[in-house]
């Protein structure tokens, strides 16, 4: 977790990304100014004495489609190379539990693709479409419920610790979403529904609802 190499590929990544300074205001410009190799240096610290606490995350609202407003919550950079760092470690073990319906917020997958799987549904007389919408979903995620299923993954008390600091810094429930470690959680957290629809895909297959197929594009669910 805390080894040079992964803070620093999880910079580059967030530098890469680029995107406006957290609530304490610091820029890359700042950083780079001031000495990036300085700067992973001190986090690093943190991380090995266990004293780095993640700062109050930036609120932006953007509408939503239809009504409504989405509240994105902008982590400082320091907490967006943190919460790479973690992504880079878990993502690899958690890759082997997804579905293969699942196309939302994975490596060398997009939402094209779960389009033309559709598509490809469609030509296969796969005519009838179900659209599950998981209202709310970012605000309403169970922590506990989500650490049980990491840490029966992951045994590091380290992982697991840092991982619980960074979920309190939103609250009692929910994930921020604008933090770079969202994506990943939300599809850790939504496996049992894959897996429930890989299922009913494989049950039906052979009887009078046999055209059935599924796509997950970020958090929704596509039947037909």
């Amino acid at each position: 977790m805390v080894k040079p190499e992964t803070l620093h590929e999880a910079y580059a990544v967030a530098k890469a990304n680029d995107g406006a300074p957290g609530s304490d205001g610091v820029t890359f410009e700042a950083i780079e100014a001031a000495g990036v190799e300085m700067f992973l240096a001190e986090l690093r610290d943190e991380l090995v004495s266990e004293s780095y606490r993640p700062l109050p995350t930036r609120k932006h609202a953007i509408p939503k489609r239809g009504a409504g407003e989405r509240i994105l919550q902008i982590p400082c950079i320091r907490d967006r190379v943190v919460q790479g760092a973690l992504k880079l470690i878990l993502e690899p073990i958690f890759e082997a539990d997804f579905q293969p319906g699942s196309y939302g917020y994975r490596p060398k997958r997009a939402a094209h693709q779960a389009v033309a799987q559709v598509a490809e549904a469609i030509v296969q007389r796969k005519t009838r479409v179900i659209d599950l919408d998981l209202q709310d979903f970012f605000n309403n995620v169970e922590h506990h419920v989500l650490l049980g299923m990491i840490a029966r993954r992951v045994s590091d008390p380290a992982v697991l610790h840092l991982l619980a600091l960074i979920l309190q810094a939103t609250g009692h429930r929910g994930l921020p979403q604008g933090g770079p470690l969202s994506p990943l959680l939300s599809n850790v957290y939504l496996t049992p529904v894959d897996r429930m629809l890989e299922k009913a895909q494989a049950s039906t297959r052979q009887g009078p609802y046999q055209y059935l197929t599924y796509a997950r594009c970020r958090r929704s669910c596509k039947t037909a």
